[in-house]
């Protein structure tokens, strides 16, 4: 048995490690490069060491190389060790783009309205348990940082509820980065928007950035001409409040929402299935990220997003599950990884690397996760791989070994029970 399985301590004994040594990794991927969300060429720079070794202290990387001078350097000396040999180390996993909480399961597909008399009937408690599961699932395949969306439309108690239960979270295992998603009701005239934008600038929005419920807020596109006016207020309110904004344009005709994310310095704008060439050179010169969600045109006639394009133009592209109780039910960026590759064209390097270090900047982390670096929060997995392009080729499988995030272990693999023999069998109905 292996010695950090005598002397790591999970999170839930309420013990952290102090110092831990990740040692002899046939692959180590560093993801090291520049404070810079990674563009073109740079999407497949891994920063690959081999047979490399990590040594973390305090939840934070204190130093990363090839094993010989990790190993002997006096600190790891009396360091818990985790034997890596033959494996790939690499940083967690980022889910920039998620809607784990809304709309719960059993709602309707499209009715926004009913699901958000579901979330009334349930307490932010409830919330919270069903959350934690996701959150748990997405732990033990590889995701240590995960953005997750409201989007109850003008539905003020159940936006509110929503928002608290991700609060409650906040010590979950998966950090999770709350976004408040806007919606333009469905049905009215211009003074029923109208109404409806005041009410989110003068009211919601406030009181989000109060309480501190929110780090992002994100406006869902239309696809109707006459709304631009309305989300682009929304966009504005939030900017003055300073919450960091995003673009939702899962919209046929993305050019309006492309344009405004620009102007508007967004961090991102997501989805972009029906993106031109067009949207892709107004994105090229921009600071503004895309977030691509490959398993969103799974089982639909939804168009697949330009990867290619936007990599070969310069934009720098982040990868998220797109999770949705209806649409999306995936809670694994293996697999997002593995059909990004099989879908999108990229490269696996690639994709790894939109799933990690730019996934983290596309959430505004990119400074302390998504890539070993010293004096970034240990987020690491270690997986059942020799080889990093494993990860894109076992489409659904889980290679995760073991997941640390700032330097605790909140999941490790374990043993699939055998059956004695002579066991008794259940007897099955007939």
């Amino acid at each position: 048995m292996e010695r950090y399985q005598y002397r790591c301590y999970s999170r839930a004994r309420g013990l952290v490690t102090k110092t831990i040594l990740i040692r002899g990794a046939r692959q180590l991927l560093t993801l090291r490069g520049s404070r810079n969300p990674r563009r073109g060429a740079d999407l497949g720079e891994l920063g690959i060491i081999q047979d490399g070794s990590l040594l973390i202290r305090d939840g934070v990387i204190a130093e990363v190389g090839p094993t010989r001078r990790v190993e002997n350097l006096a600190e790891a000396r009396g360091a818990i060790e985790v034997n890596a040999a033959g494996r790939v180390v690499m940083p967690g996993l980022v889910d920039a783009h998620t809607h784990l909480v809304f709309p719960p399961p059993g709602a309707g597909d499209e009715d926004l309205a009913a699901a958000g008399r579901l979330v009334r009937g349930v307490n932010a408690q409830r919330l919270e348990t069903r959350t934690r599961s996701c959150l748990q699932a997405m732990a033990r395949h590889g995701t240590t940082t995960a953005e997750v969306k409201t989007g109850c439309g003008w539905d003020e108690t159940s936006e509110l509820k929503v928002l608290r239960a991700l609060a409650l979270l906040k010590r979950e295992a998966v950090e999770v980065v709350p976004t408040c998603l806007l919606r333009l009701p469905a049905e009215g005239g211009e003074q029923e928007l109208r109404k409806a934008v005041a009410w989110a600038a003068e009211e919601l929005l406030p009181k989000i950035r109060r309480r501190k419920l929110a780090q992002f807020v994100d406006v869902a596109w239309s696809d109707s001409p006459e709304h631009a006016s309305f989300l682009t207020e929304c966009l504005s309110a939030a900017q003055k409040l300073g919450l960091p904004c995003k673009t939702h344009a899962e919209c046929t005709n993305p050019a309006a929402a492309v344009k405004t994310a620009v102007e508007h310095l967004a961090a991102s704008v997501d989805h972009l299935e029906y993106a031109k060439t067009s949207e892709v050179k107004l994105l090229a010169g921009s600071s503004t990220m895309a977030t691509l969600l490959p398993c969103a045109s799974l089982g639909n006639d939804r168009a697949v997003a330009p990867a290619r394009e936007l990599i070969e133009g310069g934009t720098p592209i982040a990868l998220g599950s797109d999770f949705h109780s209806q649409h999306a039910p995936t809670l694994n960026m293996q697999t997002v990884v593995a059909v990004a590759c099989l879908r999108m064209g990229l490269s696996p390097a690639e994709a790894i690397c939109a799933a990690t270090v730019n996934g983290a900047y596309a959430l505004g982390r990119g400074d302390r996760t998504g890539s070993l670096e010293p004096g970034k929060q240990a987020d690491v997995l270690v997986l059942n791989a020799s080889d990093y392009r494993e990860v894109a080729q076992r489409l659904g499988m889980n290679l995760v070994r073991l997941t640390l995030k700032r330097g605790e272990i909140i999941y490790r693999e374990g043993e699939v029970t055998r059956r004695e023999p002579g066991s008794i069998s259940p007897k099955l109905p007939h």
